[in-house]
């Protein structure tokens, strides 16, 4: 269908007069967008977008209607897709992201667990006073110093026996894992720990 009466062009039924009006027009029409979005790539982007999309539908431009409004509308239909487009898929990155963060977390904490059930199994075959010490420090956190307060000990007496509580603590993680200890493997098929 021709618009204004006049030859069809080529595309979907826009005029000739109409496709060269709009591609005299496309400097006009990025900076228009340029300045509203502060991104000349997205501008162009956006632009050829509204181009193709208008060629597609050219026989939507009516009798009375310039090609420039006509054009304009078409811009601003191409922004909204592209806005819907990028949303969404901002949406599914974001939700992507999220479900990664839980299983790297998940992971984390799993690989804790082990951890922990393995180490706290090594600490009770230590000497009361260093299974604590390490308890404190290693497991719950605790800083050196206020553990210190908490054992009635000086600082430099704390650190001396969390120095021990470790080497200890090392010396069992390698009898009871072998060369587990050597490579930090998680997978704790190790046997159990003896006393002593």
């Amino acid at each position: 269908m021709s618009c204004h009466g006049e030859r069809e062009g080529d595309a979907a039924g826009l005029p000739d007069r109409v496709i060269h009006e709009l591609v005299a027009g496309h400097r006009e029409f990025v900076a228009f967008l340029e300045r509203r979005v502060g991104d000349r790539t997205i501008a162009e982007d956006v632009v050829l977008d509204a181009f193709v999309k208008g060629l597609e539908r050219g026989g939507h431009l009516r009798a009375d209607e310039s090609s420039r409004a006509w054009f304009y509308r078409v811009l601003r239909n191409a922004i909204i897709d592209r806005h819907r487009r990028s949303t969404t898929a901002g949406a599914r990155l974001q939700a992507l992201a999220d479900e990664l963060q839980r299983a790297e977390s998940q992971r984390a904490a799993e690989a804790d667990r082990e951890l922990c059930s393995c180490i706290g199994r090594l600490i009770d075959t230590l000497p009361p006073d260093q299974a604590t010490a390490l308890r404190r420090i290693e497991l719950d956190g605790v800083a050196v110093k206020d553990f210190a307060v908490e054992a009635g000990l000086g600082e430099s007496n704390a650190g001396v026996r969390v120095f021990r509580a470790r080497k200890a603590l090392r010396e069992q993680v390698t009898r009871a894992c072998g060369t587990c200890a050597e490579h930090g493997c998680f997978d704790c098929s190790c046997r159990k720990p003896q006393a002593g």
